[in-house]
């Protein structure tokens, strides 16, 4: 009864708009009034989580993403990608779907994508006659990309959460990406021919190779990151490291568009990233704690074998309860606090941890367009001008290819899992 009047509380609060790390730690702290629990428990359980070396590489990328997004790195993948696909009808929307492809093997994550390079895409879509609502809600629908394909800031909280590989898991998402690529330029291509979008002519290969010298030393960063990884010279949390030191070199002495004056602006904001997830970490490891008490993880894996639910069924449950979170919450929180729950049963049920985190994190970025949170979809909305509720007008044709390659990854492992098998054993 107790346990269900905490769930009931975080509810609520959520719905309330308390943020989700407020509200599990107001939930925990009335569970441990109420059954007499000594307060001496919340310290232990609160380091215990985040006490992770892996973790280390969470506000590295998320430190690449900003600096490469100050050091005009985002400008001249705009331009590379712009002189390959920009020629199609509807060129600028197609850029706008493989810079972010591109993009996302240096962020790894769809807020950076969304308010660095989305910015640049928004801004040259509008000044060439696209329609501001579908410039934004391409805009947002590519920025889903960059969680999937690695390096990946939500795959190193998911590899933590659910003690998974990260470098099966960073493998694990370049198929996907690029089925969501080809399936979101689909799309553009029906909504250009539809509306007669203007197509530019195939530009000269001057162009093109000036545009890939001026990229090349940012296309290197997912070659220098993921070459590093797999060839043994440095773990996944020494790449994030390395790609920190990396962009600072492009940005510094490279492109010289990266000041001494942007920094502290920088450091500032991934520092508060960083510190309201770690308190995130901390109050659900209370609350893990508390779901093990009550011993719900094994209660549900009893229902689970007791009904006879089979791995398909079950992934078709997860895939509903992970939209439905996306939209409420973002998805670092949804992760950590769905972890406990979903560990044992993906388990019990013999579903690789690798399949499961790219069909998780896909779920909750497609949630993460759609009200009443949207992070995603409220970023670029903000940067657009375009009201929230207009924008996820617009954005809700292109949340359907993403929910095709969704079906797709789901039921056919092996698109997820052909790479990490063919590299790692």
């Amino acid at each position: 009864m107790v346990i269900a009047i905490t769930f009931l509380i975080i509810i609520v609060l959520v719905l309330l708009n308390v943020p989700i790390g407020i509200s599990i730690a107001i939930a925990s702290f009335i569970y441990l009034v109420t059954e007499g629990i000594s307060f001496t428990v919340v310290p232990q359980q609160m380091f215990e989580i985040v006490d992770s070396f892996p973790f280390l590489a969470f506000p590295m990328f998320m430190l690449v993403g900003s600096l490469m997004n100050a050091g005009g790195t985002s400008r001249r993948i705009f331009d590379f990608a712009e002189s390959f696909v920009g020629h199609l009808r509807g060129g600028l929307a197609h850029v706008n779907v493989v810079a972010s492809l591109i993009f996302s093997g240096m962020s790894g994550s769809a807020i950076s994508d969304a308010g660095g390079l989305g910015a640049i895409e928004i801004e040259a879509m509008t000044e060439r006659g696209y329609d501001n609502d579908f410039a934004v809600a391409i805009t947002a629908a590519s920025s889903t990309i960059g969680p999937i394909v690695p390096p990946s800031v939500p795959v190193i909280i998911y590899a933590m959460a659910f003690d998974a590989s990260i470098g099966r898991l960073f493998l694990g998402g370049f198929l996907p990406g690029f089925l969501m690529a080809i399936a979101l330029m689909i799309m553009v291509f029906l909504y250009a021919r539809r509306r007669n979008y203007y197509r530019s002519p195939f530009p000269p290969l001057k162009k093109i190779l000036v545009n890939f010298y001026r990229s090349l030393l940012a296309l290197l960063t997912p070659v220098i990151l993921l070459g590093g990884m797999f060839s043994g010279v440095f773990t996944p949390t020494e790449a994030a490291v390395v790609a920190v030191l990396w962009a600072l070199f492009l940005g510094f002495l490279v492109y010289k568009e990266l000041g001494l004056n942007h920094l502290p602006r920088i450091f500032l904001e991934v520092l508060v990233r960083t510190g309201v997830v770690l308190f995130l970490l901390a109050t659900v490891g209370i609350f893990t704690w508390i779901l093990t008490r009550e011993n719900i993880p094994e209660l549900l894996l009893g229902f689970i074998t007791s009904a006879n639910i089979t791995p398909a069924v079950f992934l078709l449950i997860a895939n509903i309860i992970l939209l439905l979170m996306g939209m409420v919450t973002t998805v670092t929180p949804s992760i950590i606090l769905l972890s406990p729950i979903f560990l044992p049963i993906i388990n019990k049920l013999g579903i690789d941890p690798v399949h499961f985190g790219i069909v998780v994190i896909l779920n909750l970025m497609i949630g993460n367009l759609t009200p009443p949170v949207g992070p995603v979809l409220f970023v670029v909305s903000t940067i657009g001008k375009v009201p929230f509720q207009r924008a996820f007008k617009h954005t809700l044709p292109f949340i359907v290819p993403l929910l095709v390659v969704l079906v797709l990854i789901t039921y056919v492992p092996r698109i997820v899992l052909f790479i990490p098998d063919l590299f790692m054993k």
